[in-house]
């Protein structure tokens, strides 16, 4: 076999990258361990763990030692470095076979392995740590690709392991990872001298070599024979999943039914504590979950423990008609509150079936994998990161079973093995160090006006303090600049016109698909014209009207409508402006619109505070540095109307307030801030962000 005739795999080692490297092993390791995390196929994110091992100079006595550098606790290959691996000194590893007391005491040893840390800025050693060390190669691949798991939970999967690869490979049947795990590799190798790998069996797979180049060219033949195997055999005998059921929407109609759909699913997901969501209809998924087979696949879970600590013990499969979704959303509701019910129920029964005296109090019982036939997979999780993860875990999933069954047929954990590893106390303890939610975590928020100015500050805060946010304006230029400035699963962008119901139902079905739905509405598009009465004209008067008040509204029933379907409350919160309380000259247009604006959430917060729907309003006064609205005729409108000049606008409205402050965009994202995370109880509100004018005090 050679490079050029992989077909399942990428060849991407590049010899320029790794002559720069040449003498330096775990620069080397982590080259390979970035390459083969770059690929899903082969592992996907946070899962497998690779490793090396170098001879040091002990800090202490200056001898030379074996040191082992290993991929950390709750790391990923594909973006690992220097700062994500533990370094362990391999003798005392191996010394701790010496006190370990048998397989009911293995977790014991996981905090024995911080005693055997050569490096002190270490992470915290992975489970896997035994495993690697107690092979005795210089570099290590442990994979999750999905030939070789398809393979490893096939039945007879040790037949057909030597059916492939004869006497070149180990199997080891399926075992929790962990101290014991790493003595039966040792065991299986000492059986089997000469063998390039082991299939665990239900898991995945280890490989290596005495170079970094060795150990990845080892691994992706081994991959590769294993899927050109499945290959040949996939759709031979019978069609892949037993061939369709049901037909697939057109496209575009598969994202509209998902958009309207994904509201009601979250809110039923968010039971518990609100969910962040993810829509796929990947080929991959759709081929499942229309087929023949999905009755009988679908409840038997993943195998692989990373597939199965993702995704849950199973998913939740919805039957349901497009017509249902558009014309009795209502109706839908009530049909799908009783899948949810009996889900809830079913994993409960789980819990107490399988738990232990000592086990952690159940956690969410509700479905974090959603299959709608005909239309695509929801997955549901705490940020849209873990959510994304999850349904590209789940596609691993598909992909080991379409495996499996070509092979043979598909064999999951027993319902125990996966409540011991879903309930595993290392793995609670790993969720009890996770770091403290931002107040926003788990909420959306979509902006209007957001690609610059007032608007860009607002969705820049609220990011940072956790949600995921849906940037929205006229410009579609100027909304791929502003989006660059967010990191991956953070943010999104719709272009949209206000004046326009379709647009904005638009943006929301664009907030529906990307993140399930919608918690936070921020209305600060806007304008401003500042002329006197006889020089406003009605074209003057329709666009802030049309802009701001009329925007406003068609925007809050847009927003009223996903709001209700998750049954989660919400925030709509308006920027208006201390004109529309404070009478002034030449601002009869603007004026107006403004304190429209402002009764209109008054008018709505009565309407919706039942619902736990806050209305609030934040007035803005001179936010001049920073404000799209300053750059145009009306910062020459007010400077003509206070008989100044425009340079001398800023320090003009900063001497005109009691605090003598000059207001910027960031002081209105702090007011939006705090009246999404801190005033909770607060509805029908005004917070005037001004620096203090006595004449627009609202008491």
């Amino acid at each position: 076999m050679t490079v050029d005739t992989f077909r399942h795999v990428d060849y991407l080692w590049d010899e320029n990258t790794a002559a720069a490297l040449a003498g330096d092993e775990v620069g080397l390791f982590l080259y390979r361990s970035n390459l083969l995390g770059t690929d899903l196929r082969i592992t996907n994110y946070g899962g497998g763990n690779t490793s090396c091992k170098t001879i040091e100079k002990d800090p202490l006595t200056g001898e030379e030692v074996d040191v082992m550098w290993i991929k950390g606790s709750g790391g990923d290959i594909g973006t690992l470095n220097r700062q994500g691996i533990a370094g362990l000194y391999l003798e005392r590893m191996h010394n701790l076979k010496n006190i370990y007391r048998g397989l009911d005491h293995e977790d014991e040893m996981v905090a024995l392995y911080y005693h055997c840390l050569f490096d002190l800025e270490s992470r915290a050693p992975s489970i896997d740590t035994a495993l690697h060390g107690f092979l005795p190669f210089n570099h290590i691949d442990h994979l999750h690709p999905d030939g070789l798991i398809a393979v490893a939970a096939a039945r007879d999967s040790q037949k057909i392991t030597r059916e492939i690869w004869g006497d070149t490979m180990g199997w080891i049947p399926w075992q929790r990872p962990g101290f014991d795990l790493g003595l039966k590799l040792a065991q299986c190798l000492e059986e089997n001298p000469g063998i390039r790998g082991i299939v665990l069996g239900g898991h995945g797979l280890f490989t290596w070599g005495d170079t970094s180049y060795e150990c990845y060219i080892n691994s992706l033949e081994v991959i590769e024979t294993a899927s050109a195997y499945i290959a040949e055999r996939e759709g031979k005998d019978r069609p892949v999943f037993g061939g369709q059921k049901t037909p697939s929407l057109p496209p575009d109609e598969r994202k509209k039914v998902a958009a309207a759909l994904a509201p009601t699913l979250r809110g039923l997901c968010s039971s518990e504590q609100r969910m962040i969501g993810h829509f796929t209809d990947d080929e991959k998924v759709l081929q499942f979950i229309n087929s023949h087979d999905l009755e009988r696949l679908a409840p038997l879970g993943t195998s692989c423990p990373d597939h199965f600590l993702r995704t849950k013990i199973q998913p939740l499969v919805l039957e349901i008609s497009s017509d249902d979704v558009w014309n009795q959303s209502s109706e839908v509701k009530r049909a799908i509150v009783p899948l949810f019910e009996q889900y809830r129920k079913e994993y409960g029964a789980y819990y107490d079936q399988c738990k232990y005296d000592d086990s952690p109090a159940m956690r969410d019982p509700n479905p974090v994998v959603i299959l709608c036939p005909g239309i695509g997979m929801f997955t549901f999780a705490k940020n849209k990161q873990t959510a994304r993860v999850a349904a590209e875990f789940y596609i691993n999933a598909i992909n080991v079973m379409r495996g499996a069954e070509a092979i043979t047929e598909y064999t999951a954990l027993s319902r125990q093995e996966a409540f011991d590893i879903e309930y595993w106390l290392l793995e609670e303890a790993k969720l009890q160090r996770m770091p403290k939610e931002k107040p926003l975590s788990r909420k959306v928020a979509l902006i209007t006006g957001a690609a610059g100015g007032i608007g860009k500050a607002i969705a820049d805060k609220l990011a940072s303090e956790g949600a995921n946010v849906v940037l929205t304006d006229i410009s579609e230029k100027r909304l791929e600049a502003a989006i660059a400035s967010y990191g991956k699963d953070t943010a999104t962008y719709a272009a949209c016109d206000v004046t326009s119901a379709d647009s904005i139902r638009q943006a929301f079905a664009k907030a529906c698909l990307e993140y399930g739905g919608v918690d936070i509405v921020v209305h600060s598009a806007g304008l401003a014209i500042s002329k006197a009465l006889v020089d406003t004209s009605e074209e003057d008067w329709d666009i802030l009207q049309n802009v701001l008040v009329k925007g406003q509204f068609m925007l809050a029933q847009a927003a009223v409508e996903i709001l209700r379907k998750q049954s989660l409350g919400g925030d709509i919160i308006n920027i208006a402006s201390k004109n529309g309380l404070v009478a002034g000259p030449n601002n009869v247009g603007y004026g107006a619109a403004k304190a429209a604006q402002q009764h209109i959430t008054r008018l709505l917060a009565a309407e919706l505070g039942s619902e736990k729907v806050r209305v609030n309003t934040v007035n803005p006064d001179g936010v001049i540095i920073g404000s799209q609205i300053w750059e145009g005729d009306w910062a020459e409108g007010r400077a003509k109307a206070n008989g100044i000049t425009v340079e001398e606008l800023p320090a003009f409205y900063a001497k005109r307030n009691l605090m003598n402050e000059i207001i910027y965009p960031e002081d209105i994202a702090n007011a939006v801030f705090a009246l999404t995370a801190v005033l909770d109880k607060s509805t029908g509100n005004m917070i005037n962000v001004d620096g203090g004018m006595p004449t627009a005090f609202v008491r």
